[in-house]
């Protein structure tokens, strides 16, 4: 185990050597200096001050975490939240009286909030959680990782030592709101959304301690926007351009399960895109000036592809396979930046046959109970994934108390 470490490091300094140029051109911590352009009357606020969210966070979030942090009170916090996993379910008794005030107020749904679309949504991940699984799960991660702010802070915080617990934990918040009762009263999504906030602002407070981090504060609006781009924007651009037929209800209720997470994270309402076409236009201005190659970045990705193969099936040729499909699902420039070997016969193969896979499928889709039995064999996928990285131990999100061990 300890050669195979050290032949994935090789591996990846000889990869970022290939594409020095580019990584001179967009060290870790750079960032192009493309202005911030992006409207507010574009947003679910329909207006604000439009100031450049890469120089905004969460300041109520942070302030308090902090404060948690230099009390001591972390660990204490993390075993009173280790049970609250209902969104219906009262905060545990005992939290800091300051704790317990932010998280009441942090978990109520916005005003905004459709129950009607919020549904739909469900059903909308029940038929089509194959897709949205994969480009979640694998493109959205593989993208996670061609951004350098992203893929250092990862690296460099508690869960960058241990990749499986990280994307467990990932997977975890993944899943509550893609389930069918994501904001359903026995659902988790409020929860694991609330405790996601909470790690991040403990992320930001931890990570200007380390001798390794030299970029500006992390997590900061911005960079929460272009991981929620990484995720439903990406997911429904490479839907439309599978031919995936999907209503305008679906669209509609798809964007808002993901606006109403957007908030339950801590973004702004005013950065939060109030359609399609604002999204797309938000992406394309944020993904572009954030993303590039990085060493950590390579090294994740390697770690990621690798359990991505283990899972699917230990020993074969799953890795070639898992190599050819990430390429396929975020294209040659990332995956040259995340230092994804080229494929000479699972790539052609992966990208003539999957179209072929999704109209195959769709033509099946409208039959009775193929919704009902897709969304079963993509939960058994879920299940399956979240034990084999947990090794069968019960994980939660859990706020860090320091970065990765030296």
């Amino acid at each position: 185990m300890a050669e195979l470490n050290r032949r994935r490091i090789l591996v990846s300094g000889g990869t970022l050597g290939a594409i020095g140029a580019l990584g001179m051109a967009a060290p870790a911590h750079a960032r192009s200096l493309v202005e911030w352009t992006w409207a507010p009357s574009g947003s679910i606020a329909g207006a604000g001050a439009g100031a450049d969210p890469h120089w905004v966070w969460d300041e109520e979030a942070d302030r308090l975490v902090a404060s948690l942090l230099d009390r001591g009170d972390v660990p204490e916090v993390n075993r009173l939240l280790w049970n609250w996993t209902r969104n219906d379910q009262p905060l545990p008794s005992g939290l800091p009286q300051d704790l317990h005030a932010f998280m009441e107020k942090a978990r109520r749904l916005p005003p905004w909030a459709d129950r009607a679309k919020l549904e739909i949504a469900a059903e909308f991940n029940k038929s089509r959680g194959l897709y949205l699984n994969l480009l979640n799960g694998v493109g959205g991660g593989i993208l996670a990782t061609a951004i350098p702010n992203e893929a250092r802070s990862v690296y460099y915080s508690k869960g960058g030592a241990d990749m499986e617990d990280r994307v467990a934990k990932t997977s975890i918040f993944g899943f509550s709101v893609g389930a069918l009762n994501a904001y359903r009263p026995g659902g988790s999504c409020v929860v694991e959304s609330v405790k996601t906030r909470l790690v991040h602002a403990a992320v930001r407070h931890l990570l200007q301690q380390s001798p390794h981090w030299t970029g500006d504060i992390p997590i900061s609006q911005e960079d929460m926007l272009v991981t929620w781009h990484t995720l439903p924007t990406f997911a429904m651009r490479k839907l439309r351009e599978w031919k995936v037929p999907i209503t305008k209800a679906e669209s509609d209720a798809y964007l808002h399960v993901w606006q109403v997470t957007a908030y339950l994270l801590g973004i702004k309402e005013e950065y939060i895109p109030a359609s399609w076409d604002a999204a797309y236009e938000q992406s394309d201005q944020v993904l572009p000036r954030n993303m590039g190659p990085t060493r950590e970045g390579v090294e994740l990705t390697d770690i990621l592809l690798g359990q991505l193969a283990e899972q699917t099936s230990p020993g074969s040729i799953s890795r070639p396979l898992c190599n050819a499909l990430a390429r396929y699902l975020v294209g040659d420039k990332v995956a040259d930046w995340d230092g994804i070997p080229r494929e000479p016969v699972w790539d052609p193969l992966i990208a003539t046959a999957w179209p072929a896979l999704v109209r195959f499928r769709e033509g099946l889709v409208p039959l009775p109970l193929v919704p009902e039995i897709a969304w079963t064999l993509d939960e058994a996928v879920r299940q399956y994934i979240l034990f084999y990285l947990t090794k069968g131990e019960e994980t939660k999100i859990e706020i860090p108390t320091t970065n990765r061990p030296e």
